[in-house]
């Protein structure tokens, strides 16, 4: 399973809730040099969705992708 994590910039207001909720926050979570926050490394996403749940504008979607070996079957 690979996870990809869509920060939509125009609604962040980097209150950082995404990151705090997160269970892996330090390792998936960063903030750009304009205090907005972003998913800089997904390899340690487990899917929970929190971050989508408690954005407070709604900037963030968690989409499943396929694995790539099953899509070549």
């Amino acid at each position: 399973m690979a996870v990809e994590i869509i920060v939509d910039r125009e609604k962040c207001i980097g209150c950082g809730r995404c990151y705090d909720v997160c269970p892996k926050g330090p390792l998936i979570w960063a903030k750009d040099e304009n205090g907005k926050y972003y998913a800089y490394d997904v390899e340690y996403c487990h899917n929970c969705k929190f971050c989508a749940g408690r954005c407070p504008t709604n900037a963030i979607q968690v989409l499943v992708k396929e694995d790539e070996e099953k899509e070549q079957k």
